[in-house]
């Protein structure tokens, strides 16, 4: 929490069978983005809402995405839309955490 770093999904699409809008979408439905750091149980800044863009392109989808569901949220989407800059991978021990914990 003291690091400003997220904990994130990279996600590699193609454009040719999802639409980045569409992964924007399934983002806003699947955790809840009205929460100011904090996702279920877990709090902290690096557990806030944030869309981190490659280009321009995906930084205005991102926009306007966030701003369909603000309305269906009557304005209380919390999202953070960054430019991605020093995404790093997280260590091993977190990967697959769920996979690991059901083991």
């Amino acid at each position: 929490g003291t690091t400003n770093h997220a904990e994130v999904v990279k996600i590699e699409f193609d454009e040719k069978i999802i639409a980045y809008a569409n992964l924007l979408e399934k983002f806003f439905e699947m955790h809840d983005p009205t929460t100011i750091n904090k996702q279920g149980p877990d709090v902290g800044t690096q557990y806030r809402s944030e869309i981190f863009f490659l280009n321009n392109k995906q930084k205005k989808i991102a926009e306007e995405i966030k701003l369909i569901f603000d309305k269906k949220y009557n304005g209380k989407i919390t999202t953070n839309i960054s430019e991605q800059k020093n995404y790093c991978k997280a260590e091993e021990y977190h990967q697959k955490y769920i996979q690991k914990s059901k083991s």
